[in-house]
């Protein structure tokens, strides 16, 4: 059993199953750095690559409000989390890994049809 090393990120806990996936945070090489953030599974038709939605807030100084914006970002999904459609994920950056994957998967906060 390979155990899955200490990513560096508190209140994430590593996936129960194992992979040899050179390009998960947990089992791989891949080491995580830069933004941390949370979204939802919009795609998952790629070959261990989900597209995930992320909303937040922009701030418009002329009118002093917010207004809700998303951006859609492409994340690689080790087979040891396998992360759905409708899932509720968090992903971190990492070094490009393809030409628009820059982020990895690294658990699912809730599972889609989960209550």
């Amino acid at each position: 059993m390979i155990r899955a090393k200490n990513i560096g990120i508190s209140g994430i806990e590593p996936p129960k199953e194992t992979c040899n996936d050179p390009k998960c945070p947990w089992h791989g090489h891949v080491k995580v750095r830069g933004q941390i953030l949370r979204g939802i599974v919009v795609k998952d038709k790629m070959h261990r690559t989900v597209v995930v939605r992320h909303d937040y807030l922009y701030y418009v100084k002329k009118y002093k409000r917010y207004e809700k914006r998303h951006k859609h970002i492409h994340a690689h999904n080790p087979p040891c989390i396998n992360a759905r459609k409708g899932d509720i994920v968090v992903i971190g950056e990492t070094r490009p890994l393809a030409k628009t994957v820059s982020f990895v998967v690294l658990g699912v906060v809730k599972r889609a049809g989960e209550e």
